[in-house]
């Protein structure tokens, strides 16, 4: 082999190992093993949708499975879900009325301002729980009074617990020393 041949050999080899070091590692199914943003919720990408449904604010275990049998994609990983799958899961989540869901699962059955069964999810369940306690605090109801005064509302016993840094235990009288 002649010199000139031997350096164009080892300058090719050269580029091939540097091709090889640029080259990209192999990704991993990223798309399941990411986080997804659905309902306000931050969800893993490695649960299934009857699992990951469970995570959102308002979705009970009852629910969760409801809308799981509904759907025909609910073996899957919720990361492996497109665009469109996502929206017609959450879509079946904040109207299940259009999906022939019970209404005995939804969170807010017979609304006190309407009248009308709804299901609430993530940041407007929490806003209307907040209204209607700030309505009973307005109304003086006995609930709404209790909140204020940040007791228990629901007939739980005061005498042990909810003291809330008060100290228990026995006073001791001040003024009269023991006499002898």
């Amino acid at each position: 082999m002649s010199k000139g041949k031997a350096e164009k050999t080892k300058k090719e080899g050269k580029q091939d190992k540097s091709k090889e070091t640029q080259a990209k590692p192999p990704e991993k199914s990223r798309k399941t093993e990411q986080i997804i943003r659905f309902a306000e919720t931050n969800i893993d990408g490695r649960q299934t949708v009857r699992v990951a449904l469970r995570r959102v604010r308002g979705v009970s275990f009852m629910f969760s499975n409801a809308v799981a049998n509904i759907c025909d994609f609910s073996d899957k990983r919720i990361g492996d879900l497109s665009e469109q799958e996502l929206k017609a899961l959450e879509d079946m989540i904040t109207n299940p009325g259009k999906f022939n869901i019970p209404e005995w699962l939804y969170n807010r059955r017979n609304e006190p301002a309407s009248g009308l069964d709804k299901h609430l999810i993530a940041s407007t369940l929490e806003f209307a729980k907040r209204m209607d306690i700030n309505e009973m605090k307005r109304l003086k109801l006995y609930k709404g009074i209790r909140h204020g005064l940040g007791l228990p509302v629901r007939g739980q016993r005061t005498r042990s617990t909810f003291r809330k840094g008060k100290v228990v235990g026995v006073r001791k009288s001040r003024g009269k020393k023991g006499k002898v």
